[in-house]
């Protein structure tokens, strides 16, 4: 039994009372929730693939310079993503997400919410396991799912117009789906926003929860580590959110 089962922190069972008397919730999730499913960061420390980093790559640049190794690297981030099963932080926000007034909202491309059974995720950057014109032709710009792993080695076609097939994310240099971040910014309208595993560095996210707490929104976050929200939030708590969550959900149920 661990120490959050024995005895919740206060800070635990403060951050629970204001969920559970909350009428509109709203969940902000970042790579952290899904780290103790084994996805990797393709960021930071380790996160090369052969001798490129994630922001030499996730370009629109990169694609048109030398698209097929784009697609290698994106093949092997599915192939590795296919390994990884939804952990206990996902089951908790998958539950949360079929409460009347909850939204949740993801900066991960895992589909990892999704395949734990959340609803109505508003996936800001996009799916790993979705495929888009990279011509931006006018039908293809709908992404379509593609979940074949592995994916082929050669560069798929849009089926609309023939060019290229790309991966359905949101690359540096490029905007956010309109309605994505309209109904993102919609949701800050809450009583709790709480931001969970993100570095609240990437922006517009980064910027949701200040929104919120200027909307008179109680805020917190959940993260391992200190993050650039840590100082404005109304509570932040150190931790994985694969511990964090269920001992919310346990205080809460």
């Amino acid at each position: 039994m661990s120490s959050l089962e024995e005895r919740p922190p206060d800070h635990t069972v403060k951050l629970a009372g204001r969920i559970g008397a909350a009428t509109r919730v709203t969940i902000l999730t970042g790579a952290g929730v899904s780290a103790a499913s084994g996805v990797p960061t393709f960021r930071g420390v380790g996160g090369l693939w052969r001798t490129y980093r994630a922001e030499d790559l996730a370009t629109p640049d990169a694609f048109t310079r030398d698209p097929q190794l784009v697609w290698e690297w994106y093949a092997w981030r599915r192939e590795t993503v296919a390994a990884c099963r939804p952990n206990a932080a996902h089951a908790v926000l998958a539950r949360w997400s079929r409460r009347d007034g909850t939204t949740l909202i993801t900066q991960n491309v895992d589909d990892l919410h999704l395949r734990a059974g959340s609803r109505d995720v508003v996936r800001l950057h996009g799916s790993l396991w979705e495929l888009k014109c990279a011509d931006h032709c006018a039908a293809g710009v709908t992404p379509w799912r593609d979940e074949r792993v592995p994916l082929p080695e050669r560069i798929p076609r849009c089926p609309h117009c023939g060019g290229y097939a790309r991966p359905a994310i949101v690359w540096f240099g490029e905007s956010l789906d309109a309605s994505d971040v309209d109904r993102a910014l919609a949701a800050t309208a809450c009583d709790v926003f709480l931001t969970v595993g993100t570095s609240a560095v990437v922006y517009p996210a980064a910027g949701f929860v200040h929104e919120s707490k200027r909307r008179g929104a109680f805020t917190a976050e959940i993260n391992m580590d200190e993050t650039a929200a840590s100082s404005t939030v109304d509570l932040s708590i150190r931790g994985g959110a694969e511990e964090i969550l269920p001992a919310l959900d346990r205080l809460i149920s």
